[in-house]
This record gives structure tokens, C-alpha cells and sequence, in this order.
């Protein structure tokens, strides 16, 4: 079985004393880390904003100019797992470090891109800075913090990153009109020269032992995941049918197949197989995906909708979609709390989920003349589940755990949020195209209206089609918000085992001379 956190066996280098107290260096750590899950959310999701503007000065089609979000997101997410083993073995500051040093110089080549060539380079080099910075970002929180103070330091984590993923596009927005989409970019050289400097007062952290870097496993890993990416990003617009698609699923599949040998032979493999059979840690990832999913759709769709056909303005329905930040930066913490007052995780992520599909039912409300008034509440609960959600997920799913993996395990927190955004966005608009196109006959057609581009004649019938189909979409991601409380839920409950402080599973005694947990050929999870 792994070892946990609280266990002294499993502390690697420079992680935390006796359970419970933070390590010399966490409150320089904190507020580092935090910066680092405002900064770079912001720059993923506020990126889009500024696409239009990209491709008119620079002459590029539309296409060619959203690969300037595609190529950071998927760069970055197929190598979130990859980044956060490396910082295991290389060390957790040294790869942070590195992180938002590339981070910075992406930034900066991207601000001084003369060709659209230029920029998607740079935008991929920004997207692997921001793997290093964000894997092993939440590494080094579990190695600096165990216990309650862990609760309460991923929490803020949480609430930081979903502060920065909804101002993303209000701030890009800002940003573009006010200084220029260079200058935007120039903005995050100076956030990821800041990460630099405050790694300068973190204290290093890493595995116990210093294996050999397994390079055939990340790069297979590497290569599947980008290939299943590519695939679903690609998958609605050019066609599930395209040679490009059909290519990057083929290399996904057969990448992240070939993977499974690799990492049996490894000694140190960047994936550890024995986690994928911890019933706890895959219950948190799927709360991770789920909540991803419940609120992925509404966030990336939602503003064209109540901008055509309802016909608020960019401004009003930036104003709009901040309703849901409101809870998201509050109940974290207040999350977090109730896990260290005694309140069941496995209850508390289940009821988190069940709020955010209530919140996507009730958003079904949706309708051509629709007010703010009326959208206050769906958007507000469609927060307070995220918001819940995200106080736990990421401190729970490191309990599950002993911290020499601790990267590893954010990185496939990261790594599985990535592909479940990825995963939401295809589906979501695919969704819409396809019940569209099934009430107007035309796929062409419906490809418009579902983006918002409503021809003036039948502008109300063609209105009402898009509502329905959005009210399917809504009711679908509800029942699947559902469906994952309850399965989570049975995963992540503790069964006929003592517990410790804010969920983490007590430590078992070793028997004299046996290897060091989890990292034998033969371990076991302790709670499959």
C-alpha cells in the first residue's frame, strides 16, 4: 500500500515535521502557489478574447488564430502528469522555477510575434511553462502543509484558481481593448517573472530517493494524451471523420496503450500504475472531471447565447457570468472547514455535485428574453456546487497518497481536469450542432445559429430551436452531475477504516524490512 501523508515514512525532502504543522517555508510558499493559480487559469481562458483581433493584424484565418488557445491548452494539459513526476525526482521548486521561466519567455515571444507561426510557437512554450508551474505548484502545497493546514491551503488554491479562470475573459477583454493584445500578452512576462522571483524563499522539495527519469514513459504519455486532445479539440469542427483527427486519436490510443507495458518495466515510472487502483484517489479524480464538466459548458457557451439571441451587451454579459465568482472564492474555505470540523468528505463532494446539476437544471430556464434577474439563481447555485467542490478535491486526492508522488498526483489532477474541460467543450458544441441540425435540417445552418450567428429572417423561430437545444444540453449535463455524485460518492467513503484529520486515512505500520510503500512491483492499494 502508499503510505500517507501524516506517515513518516513517506516524507521526502524538505516536507513538513509532525503531522499538522506547516514547514518553515509555508507562508512564503502560500501566497506564491496562489499567484500561480491566478495567473495562468486567467491567461487559458481569457486567451480567446483576444483571437479576433490576432488574426486581423496579423492576417491570419480563423482557424490559424485559435490554435493561439488550442496549442497552449493542449500543450499544457498533456503535460501536467508528465511536469509533476519530473518534479518527484528533479525536485518540486526546480521544476516550478523552470516553469515560470518558460512560462515568462512564451509570454514575452508571444507579445513581440511578428507572424502567426511565431505566436502558436511561443503559445506552446507559454503551455509548457504552465505545466511545470501548475503540477508541481500543488506538489510543493502537500509537501509544505499536512493536515487541517493542507485543507485550508489547497482550498485556497481552489478558490484562487476559479477566481482566474471567470475573470480570464472580463480581464482579456479589458486588457485587448485598453492596451492591445500584445501588451496582454506582455502583462503575463511580468506574472511569470514574479513566480521566478518567489521561489527564491521556497524551500525545495522532492522523493526521498533520486531514480533515473523515466523518459520512454513521458514520452508516450506525452504523446497519447496530445493525440486524444488534439482529437476531441479538432473533433467538432473539421469533422470526426478528417484524416487530422482520425490521426491524433489513432497516436492517442495506441500512445496511451503502449504506456501500460512501459510503466510495468520502469523503475521509476512517471505514472504509477498502483494509483489508477486506489478506489479513493480515481473517486476524487471523477470529482475533478465532474465538476469540470458541470460548469465547462456553461462558462464557454453560455456568453454567446445571452448575447444572441437574449442581445445583452459584451460588458453586461461579462457582468453576468462573474455571479457564479461569488461563490467560488467564498465556500472553499468554508468547505475546507467543515472537512476539519469533522463533516464527511465523501457527503460533502456528493452534495457539492448534486447542487451543480441542480444548478444546471435550473439554468433550463433559459429563454430568447431572458433577464438577469431570472439567471441570478441557476448561476449562483451552478457556483456554490463548483465552489464546495473545489475546497476539497485537490487535498483530499493528495490524503490518498504519500507525498514522494506528490507531484505525480497533481499532475493527474491537472492533467484529468484539462482533458475533462477539453472533453466538455467538444461534447458540449457538438451537442448543440447536432440537435440543431436534426430541428433544422441543415448542419451548416446550425453550425451558425449554435455559435450565435442568427440570420436576421426567422431570427425568432431559429431562436427557439437554439434555446430547446440548449435546455437538452443543460438537462444532460444535470443527470451527469447527478450520476457522479452518487458514484463518487461510494468511492471516496471511508469503509471500516480509522481516519484522521481532514480525511486522510491513518497510517498503517510497516513490518520491519519490508519496501518502502508504493514503490514495489508488487505494492497494493490499501483500499481497492
Amino acid at each position: 500500500m502508499y503510505a500517507t501523508p501524516d506517515d513518516p515514512r513517506s516524507r521526502g525532502a524538505g516536507d513538513p515535521g509532525p503531522a499538522g504543522r506547516p514547514s518553515p517555508s509555508a507562508p512564503a510558499t502560500l501566497p506564491v502557489i496562489l499567484a500561480g493559480f491566478l495567473a495562468l487559469p486567467m491567461s487559458m481562458s481569457g486567451a480567446g478574447v483576444a483571437v479576433p483581433r490576432i488574426g486581423a493584424d496579423l492576417g491570419a484565418g480563423g482557424a490559424a488564430a485559435q490554435w493561439v488557445v488550442t496549442g497552449y491548452f493542449l500543450t499544457a494539459s498533456a503535460l501536467m502528469l508528465v511536469a509533476g513526476s519530473l518534479a518527484d525526482v528533479l525536485g518540486r521548486r526546480r521544476v516550478y522555477r523552470l516553469g515560470a521561466l518558460v512560462y515568462a519567455g512564451g509570454s514575452l515571444a508571444a507579445a513581440l510575434a511578428p507572424t502567426i507561426e511565431v505566436l502558436l510557437a511561443a503559445r506552446v512554450l507559454t503551455g509548457l511553462g504552465a505545466a511545470g508551474v501548475m503540477a508541481s505548484g500543488g506538489a510543493l502545497l502537500a509537501a509544505a502543509f499536512t493536515g487541517p493546514a493542507r485543507s485550508r491551503a489547497f482550498a485556497a488554491m481552489g478558490a484562487t484558481a476559479g477566481l482566474g479562470l471567470a475573470l480570464g475573459p472580463s480581464a482579456a477583454g479589458w486588457m485587448v481593448d485598453a492596451l492591445g493584445w500584445r501588451l496582454g500578452f506582455g502583462i503575463f512576462t511580468g506574472a511569470g517573472l514574479v513566480l521566478l522571483t518567489g521561489t527564491l524563499a521556497m524551500r525545495e522539495s522532492r522523493a526521498t530517493t533520486r531514480p533515473r527519469v523515466d523518459i520512454a514513459g513521458a514520452s508516450v504519455l506525452a504523446v497519447g494524451l496530445a493525440g486524444l486532445m488534439l482529437a476531441v479539440s479538432q473533433g467538432p469542427s473539421r469533422g470526426w471523420a478528417d484524416p487530422l483527427v482520425l490521426a491524433a486519436a489513432g497516436a492517442g490510443v495506441v500512445g496511451l496503450v503502449a504506456l501500460v507495458p512501459v510503466e510495468r518495466r520502469a523503475v521509476n515510472p512517471v505514472l504509477n500504475l498502483a494509483l489508477l487502483r486506489r478506489r479513493r484517489f480515481m473517486g476524487w479524480l471523477l470529482a475533478a472531471a465532474a465538476m469540470a464538466f458541470g460548469y465547462g459548458g456553461v462558462l464557454a457557451f453560455l456568453p454567446s447565447y445571452l448575447q444572441s439571441p437574449v442581445g445583452h451587451t459584451a460588458g453586461s454579459t461579462g457582468l453576468i457570468m462573474l455571479l457564479p465568482t461569488v461563490p467560488m472564492m467564498l465556500l472553499p474555505t468554508l468547505a475546507a472547514r467543515l472537512v476539519n470540523r469533522g463533516v464527511g468528505p465523501a457527503a460533502l463532494i456528493a452534495t457539492a455535485l448534486l447542487v451543480l446539476s441542480a444548478g444546471n437544471a435550473w439554468l433550463s430556464v433559459l429563454h430568447p428574453d431572458v433577464g438577469i434577474a431570472t439567471l441570478i439563481g441557476p448561476l449562483l447555485t451552478v457556483g456554490v456546487g463548483v465552489g464546495l467542490a473545489a475546497g476539497i478535491i485537490d487535498a483530499q486526492a493528495m490524503n490518498q497518497i504519500d507525498t514522494d508522488h506528490a507531484g505525480m498526483a497533481a499532475g493527474m489532477l491537472n492533467t484529468v481536469r484539462g482533458g475533462a474541460n477539453a472533453l466538455v467543450l467538444a461534447l458540449f458544441g457538438a451537442a448543440l450542432v447536432g440537435l440543431l441540425t436534426l430541428s433544422l435540417g441543415e448542419a451548416g445552418l446550425a453550425g451558425r445559429v449554435a455559435t450565435g450567428n442568427i440570420p436576421t429572417t426567422g431570427a425568432g423561430t431559429l431562436a427557439g430551436h437554439l434555446t430547446d437545444a440548449w435546455r437538452v444540453a443543460l438537462l444532460a449535463l444535470a443527470a451527469l452531475c447527478a450520476l457522479a455524485a452518487v458514484i463518487t460518492g461510494l468511492l471516496v467513503r471511508t469503509t471500516g477504516s480509522r481516519t484522521g484529520a481532514a480525511g486522510a486515512r491513518r497510517p498503517v505500520p510497516a513490518r520491519a524490512g519490508t519496501a518502502r510503500p508504493g514503490s514495489g512491483p508488487g505494492s497494493r492499494p490499501a483500499d481497492r
